[in-house]
C-alpha cells in the first residue's frame, strides 16, 4: 500500500511518490531558542519523528532537515529582559531543546542548520529575488513584493486582503504594500548584525528557512513539515520567495500541519499564559507517557492537553509494559505488523495504531489466562507489540525499568532493592511481622510490589 498524505496544498490526501526514491527530502520548522519549548512545540517533532520513521522503511535514502532559529527579535527580547548574551541564550536553549526531545524519544535530524551559519546563502537568496523583480530596498529592509507573485495565498486558500486582516501585519511607510513582509531588516550596534549589501542587519524569520532548506534539500524538496498556526504567513512567505528565487520552481510537493494542542478547551499559548513546559512535565511524568499522549490524537486534529490524559496514557503503558513483563520468558524478536503499519500508512493515524498495539497485548493476556499457552502464539503476539511499539517510537524500555523509573521522586531503587532483600530473609525467617512492616515501609515511599511466582516485583505507585 502507498503512503497516503493529507497535502494542505492540495487539501485532499494523495498516494505520496518522491521526486527522487533514491533521496526522500523532508524538512520541519524547528524551534526559535529563547526559553522552554511548551508541551505543544512538541506535537509536530513527535508526529513527524514517526512519518521519517515509516518513510525510512520504504525508501532508502531520507534526508531530514530540522532548523535552529538562533536569530530573532524573541531572543534579542530575552537577553535584554535577563542580561544574559544573545549567544548564551541560544546555546543554553538549543541545548535544552535537544535533552527535552531525546528524552521524549524523538531521532535527530540528518541535518539540523542554524540559521546565524546561514548568512551567505540568506543574503544570496534576497539578492536572486531583487534581481528578478520580487524584492526591494527601502530604509535599510528588504521586503518581498507580494503584489509580484499572483498565487500568493494559494496554501491558505485566501486572498492577500483577507489574509491581511486576519494576521498581524506590520504597517510602515516604506512598503509598497502592507502584505509585503520583510527579508532583511536593519540593525542597531546593540543587536546581531550582518554587513550586507544593504548595510548592518540580520535576516527576517521567514527567508531563514528558505535558505536553509535550500542549501540542504535543493531547490524543491517533497515534504515541509510544521505546525498549522505556521500556515499563515510563516508558509505562505516561504512558497512566495523559495518558487520566485528558483525561477517558478516548486517549492515543496507536499505540505503537512498538526493541529494545535488546547488546554481546558482553549488554543495553548504563551500569550494566554496555559502552557505547560516539555522541561516541567518530564520531572512530573515518565517520557513516554508524554510520547503516547501526544499520538493519541490523529496529527491533524486539535488535542485537548490534560493531566488526565497523561495519567491515562500512563495507564495504558502499564497495561502494555506489564503483558512484556509477564512474556519475559518467551523468546521473539520485534516484528512490525500489517496492520500498525497500514494504519501508519494512512495519513499517520496513530490512533488506529495505538489500538492496534493494545489489541495485540489483549491477545497476549488471553493465551497467558490458558492453562497452556502456545508458545509460538505467544512468541508472535509479543513480536507484533514490540515491533508496532517502536514503528512509534513506544516500548523500547526493558518493562522492569518502565515500572521502576522515579518521574522526579527521589525513590532510591537500590535502597528499595535492599529492603526487599531484607523482606525476602524475614519471610523466609517466617518473622511475618518484620516483613508486614517493609511493606508498609515501601508502601510509604510510594513503591508497590507483588508478589508471584517469578518472585517479587515492585513498581511506583501511580497518581
Amino acid at each position: 500500500m502507498p503512503i497516503q498524505l493529507y497535502n494542505s496544498l492540495s487539501r485532499r490526501i494523495e498516494p505520496f511518490a518522491p521526486l527522487d526514491p533514491e533521496r526522500v527530502t523532508m524538512y520541519l520548522c524547528g524551534p526559535t531558542v529563547y526559553n522552554y519549548v511548551h508541551i505543544g512545540n512538541a506535537r509536530g517533532p513527535v508526529v513527524f519523528d514517526v512519518l521519517v520513521r515509516l518513510l525510512r522503511r520504504r525508501y532508502p535514502r531520507v534526508v531530514y532537515a530540522r532548523n535552529i532559529t538562533d536569530v530573532d527579535d524573541k531572543i534579542n527580547a530575552a537577553a535584554l529582559e535577563t542580561g544574559a548574551p544573545i549567544g548564551e541564550i541560544t546555546r543554553r536553549y538549543a541545548a535544552v531543546y535537544h535533552q527535552d526531545m531525546d528524552a521524549l524519544g524523538v531521532a535527530p535530524p540528518d541535518v539540523e542548520p542554524y540559521a546565524t551559519a546561514h548568512i551567505g546563502p540568506i543574503v544570496a537568496m534576497i539578492q536572486a529575488l531583487i534581481a528578478g523583480g520580487h524584492a526591494y530596498a527601502a530604509e535599510g529592509h528588504v521586503l518581498f513584493d507580494v503584489g509580484s507573485y499572483p498565487d500568493y495565498g494559494r496554501l491558505s486558500g485566501r486572498d492577500t486582503e483577507e489574509l491581511i486582516a486576519g494576521a498581524r501585519v506590520e504597517v510602515a511607510p516604506y512598503k509598497k504594500n502592507p502584505a509585503d513582509f520583510v527579508l532583511w531588516k536593519p540593525s542597531t550596534p546593540e543587536l546581531p548584525g550582518w554587513d550586507s549589501p544593504w548595510g548592518r542587519g540580520r535576516p527576517g524569520w521567514h527567508i531563514e528557512c528558505s535558505a536553509m532548506s535550500e542549501a540542504h534539500l535543493g531547490e524543491t524538496i517533497d515534504i515541509h513539515a510544521g505546525g498549522v498556526d505556521l500556515l499563515f504567513p510563516h508558509h505562505e512567505n516561504e512558497i512566495a520567495q523559495s518558487t520566485c528565487a528558483h525561477g517558478g520552481k516548486t517549492f515543496a510537493r507536499w505540505w503537512l500541519h498538526n493541529g494545535m494542542l488546547t488546554f481546558g478547551g482553549a488554543k495553548m499559548s504563551k500569550s494566554l499564559g496555559n502552557i505547560e513546559k516539555v522541561h516541567d512535565l518530564l520531572q512530573r511524568h515518565a517520557a513516554e507517557a508524554l510520547r503516547y499522549a501526544l499520538l493519541s490524537a490523529h496529527y491533524r486534529q486539535p488535542l485537548d492537553w490534560s493531566a488526565d490524559l497523561v495519567e491515562q496514557c500512563t495507564r495504558t503503558l502499564d497495561r502494555l509494559y506489564g503483558t512484556l513483563r509477564d512474556l519475559a520468558a518467551v523468546e521473539a524478536a520485534p516484528a512490525l505488523p500489517a496492520d500498525v503499519e497500514q494504519a501508519l500508512e494512512d495519513d499517520l493515524n496513530t490512533p488506529a495504531a495505538l489500538a492496534a498495539i493494545n489489541g495485540y497485548a489483549r491477545q497476549a493476556r488471553h493465551l497467558l489466562a490458558q492453562a497452556a499457552p502456545p508458545r509460538g502464539g505467544l512468541a508472535a503476539v509479543k513480536s507484533a507489540l514490540l515491533g508496532g511499539g517502536a514503528a512509534l517510537g513506544l516500548l523500547r524500555q526493558d518493562p522492569e525499568a518502565w515500572f521502576k523509573q522515579a518521574a522526579g521522586n527521589g525513590v532510591d531503587a537500590a535502597q528499595v532493592e535492599a529492603l526487599l532483600e531484607e523482606r525476602r530473609a524475614a519471610r523466609g525467617a517466617r518473622d511475618f511481622a518484620r516483613a508486614d512492616a517493609i511493606r508498609a515501609e515501601l508502601a510509604a515511599m510510594g513503591v508497590v510490589i507483588e508478589d508471584g511466582a517469578q518472585g517479587t516485583r515492585w513498581s511506583l505507585a501511580k497518581g
